[in-house]
């Protein structure tokens, strides 16, 4: 990791996160810290879950907001407060703030799913939506701030709210003391400074990994020397960060062992799993610990891992569609794509031999004209499931040797 210059940075220390926790404590779900017995036997260590997605807005970024939201005074209590966000710090901030009867404004991204909106408004805040990323909304959100004299909530460059997110490490380790290693994701760095510095306070040997999401490296590009690009379409968009903080980074860089990246693959794979396993929804960044944990099991083999599940807000459209991906990897679902003759009798063929092998067939394209085979040819996507992958190779492998050209559509790593 490279050095930094920390002087001019914000003090943070363990005492400010023990006195965010004696103050917040009352007022937020103190969570479940749970072993998973089958997850364990998946990774080869003992993993146990921290279950922030059942805070009261689905994530654990109720607790920074909710301590930054305490320690402000009367005159700019009274003034109100605004953010930008796209997600779960809006959620978190217009919740405590309805609560505490601040007034809170919450600039969001026009391009913010309308769940999101219609969420975080529910909550009581004012909602404007402005510019089409979270750089420009965060410009806006400023302007507003100085013309209407608010106090600007930010989602992790704050001492106060990573203070907050840091009481998350103080439940885990007060319910499983023995734990080794902990592993978090790593957006703005938040959560990971507030945990490190507080983890870190209780058991000194403690080992601390972050997580990004590939598509998203700017933490560990920052921390580690390396010009990165962030962008493209992540599953874990609460982690999607293209310019941390300087005072998180700083922090994160005394305390963490090392950064993983994750892909989109390995992202949707542990949203699955945790639903069908644990019956518990998260969303991309929830499953982000757990996805660097299976991606990397000869690094974590024996040891007492702790994962923050840090927020369940999926849209239940995209949490379908991750589900059918992952049904489709495992070679449950496929698509399998066949050159017929257009001729009478040519699909019903290869129709039985689906019932023959008992693949389910779900739906049938044909595609007669945009396609580069003779006129008498035509291009048919048949979409079926099957009870596992061996079951659709076999099929694969008959209708190959009954003369059909067959290849299975397949889906980006």
């Amino acid at each position: 990791m490279t050095d930094q210059d920390t002087s001019s940075l914000p003090s943070f220390t363990y005492a400010d996160v023990r006195a965010a926790h004696a103050r917040i404590r009352d007022r937020v779900v103190q969570t479940p810290t749970l072993k998973s017995i089958t997850l364990s036997e998946m990774a080869g260590a003992e993993v146990f879950l921290k279950f922030e997605n059942l805070q009261f807005t689905a994530a654990y970024k109720e607790r920074g907001a909710l301590n930054a939201l305490l320690l402000m005074d009367e005159d700019k209590r009274s003034a109100g407060v605004i953010a930008a966000s796209a997600g779960n710090h809006a959620q978190g901030l217009a919740y405590n703030a309805r609560n505490l009867n601040i007034p809170a404004t919450i600039v969001m991204p026009t391009t913010t799913p309308m769940v999101k909106v219609e969420q975080t408004r529910g909550h009581g805040a004012e909602i404007v939506m402005a510019g089409g990323n979270y750089d420009e909304a965060y410009s806006h959100a400023m302007e507003l701030a100085s013309q209407r004299g608010l106090t600007y909530i930010h989602a992790f460059d704050d001492p106060h709210v990573a203070a907050g997110q840091g009481t998350v490490a103080i439940e885990m380790l007060e319910a499983v003391p023995d734990l080794n290693r902990l592993i978090i994701p790593i957006g703005g760095g938040g959560l990971f400074s507030g945990m490190a510095t507080a983890a870190h306070a209780m058991k000194p040997d403690i080992k601390m990994t972050g997580v990004q999401a590939a598509l998203y490296p700017s933490m560990y590009g920052k921390l580690n020397g390396k010009d990165v690009t962030p962008g493209g379409d992540t599953l874990a968009e609460g982690i999607a960060v293209r310019n941390p903080s300087e005072f998180t980074a700083a922090i994160i860089q005394q305390y963490v062992d090392e950064i993983l990246l994750v892909g989109e693959a390995q992202l949707e794979g542990a949203v699955s799993l945790l639903l069908q396993i644990e019956k518990t929804v998260v969303e991309g960044a929830g499953a982000a610990g757990l996805a660097a944990l299976l991606g990397n099991k000869d690094k974590f083999a024996g040891e007492k891992v702790g994962l923050v599940l840090c927020g369940g807000n999926i849209d239940t459209r995209l949490l379908a569609n991750v589900l059918l991906r992952d049904l489709a990897r495992s070679g449950r679902l496929a698509r399998l794509r066949l050159h017929l003759r257009d001729q009478p009798g040519a699909l019903y063929n290869v129709v039985k031999q689906f019932a023959e092998h008992e693949v389910n067939i779900i739906e049938v394209y044909h595609q007669r004209v945009f396609t580069n085979l003779p006129a008498k040819g035509l291009i048919t996507d048949i979409e079926c499931e099957a009870k596992d992958k061996a079951q659709l190779d076999g099929l694969i492998a008959d209708l190959n040797e009954e003369g059909y050209d067959v290849r299975q559509v397949e889906l980006a790593d």
